[in-house]
């Protein structure tokens, strides 16, 4: 696909938004996932309700993130990028000063609720990269888009902790308003519209949805980016039990070592960034499935052996974020690839597919992990998903293979 689009110029809105300003609509809405959660005991405090009560501003906010990013891409494709994601910033900047002021937590879940719709930022920041480029290329300007946002989930909670410390919980909410006020002004002057093939109707829209939702090779990218996010998803709901049960390491510690996924992701991000082009979207998604299965063999193994140490355990993790790292943004831009004209839907239905299954296997891991049982189930469940990733993008090779053979 070659497109039409000027060159991205800095602050012109009649050319699409450049490079930085699509890191900060992903980063903002990966910001308001979890900059709050240190805060969550005293907000519980402060509202008078539960800890598993206020964590519904957790869990509901994922589910609707999910639902949200289904329906943003068919409105993208359909109203075009640039009125989706002012409206969107708009909403969420309105929420979040709802959030700092609500006098009770029901005011409070609903502002947290329109929050959500800032998901509109993940959706769109791989729908207007994928109406700029070709998937190749695509692949890699996503890989540096998520790069930049990688770096959030590390410093979200660190930014979070310090401000609840120093002013209370609703600092998080104040900052989360800034950052949308001073987002939605830059969207204004950056941002100019580029999806330029949009269906002249709804109805000419739908008529185009089998083409992509019978593709097996948009769900085979579905199902790698599905799994491969998963394996992180089950990290992040069993590890903190892995280390403080079995481990035994207090907070602090587990701070200093959690985060090594991400780091593995970001240089991960890095690699797409540089060289997806040169190599294609399906290498890159097969190397990366490959050293993440890599790394969870090595680490099961040492658990059956009884070597694994907390140090081996968060060490082979790097791998992991490393292989996620070059497999995801390559992934989504096979996945988008599929059905240009429905970038937008692609990009929201495959973002909630991640996000619902990971949710899912986090959900999981959290059953799967006793007392007893050790760190082995939860790593032994990463290595299956793992391994599924690369079947499924194995299967995206072979179709693509049986296309070209058929003259399709």
């Amino acid at each position: 696909m070659t497109t039409s689009l000027p060159k991205p110029r800095y602050l012109d809105r009649r050319s699409p938004p450049h490079l930085t300003t699509l890191v900060l609509i992903a980063g903002i809405a990966a910001l308001s996932l979890n900059v709050f959660l240190p805060s969550l005991p005293s907000m519980a405090k402060a509202f008078g309700v539960d800890y598993a009560v206020m964590q519904l501003s957790v869990s509901l906010y994922l589910a609707s993130t999910a639902v949200l990013q289904i329906l943003i891409g068919p409105i993208s494709d359909r109203m075009g990028r640039r009125p989706v994601m002012l409206w969107a910033v708009a909403l969420f900047t309105l929420a979040s000063v709802g959030a700092v002021l609500a006098p009770n937590f029901g005011l409070f879940l609903t502002c947290r609720l329109a929050q959500a719709v800032i998901a509109t930022g993940f959706v769109l920041s791989r729908a207007v990269v994928r109406d700029m480029v070709p998937q190749d290329q695509a692949a890699s300007m996503i890989g540096y888009v998520t790069m930049g946002m990688s770096v959030v989930p590390m410093v979200g909670p660190v930014l979070g902790g310090a401000l609840d410390e120093a002013f209370g919980w609703q600092a998080s909410f104040a900052i989360l308003a800034i950052a949308g006020a001073g987002l939605f002004v830059l969207l204004w002057f950056d941002m100019g519209e580029t999806s330029v093939s949009r269906p002249t109707s709804l109805g000419a829209q739908i008529r185009q949805y089998p083409a992509l939702l019978t593709s097996q090779r948009f769900w085979g990218y579905c199902l790698a980016a599905g799994f491969a996010s998963g394996a992180f998803f089950a990290y992040l709901g069993g590890a903190p039990y892995v280390a403080t049960t079995f481990f035994h390491m207090d907070s602090a510690t587990l701070g200093l070592h959690f985060g090594a996924p991400a780091l593995g992701y970001m240089f991960g991000n890095f690699i797409s960034g540089r060289y997806s082009v040169r190599f294609g979207v399906n290498k890159m998604v097969l190397m990366g499935a490959i050293l993440a299965t890599l790394g969870m063999s090595v680490l099961l193994l040492l658990e059956v052996l009884g070597l694994a140490t907390p140090i081996l355990f968060f060490a082979l993790m790097v791998p992991m974020g490393v292989g996620n790292g070059m497999l995801m943004p390559n992934a989504s831009a096979g996945m988008l690839s599929v059905r240009p004209s429905l970038a937008g839907s692609a990009a929201g239905l495959g973002g909630a597919f991640m996000i619902g299954g990971g949710a899912a296997l986090s959900a999981l891991a959290g059953f799967i992990l006793g007392p007893q049982t050790g760190a082995t189930p939860l790593v032994g469940l990463m290595l299956v998903v793992s391994a599924a990733a690369i079947l499924s993008i194995l299967w995206v090779i072979r179709r693509e293979r049986v296309v070209k053979a058929s003259g399709g």
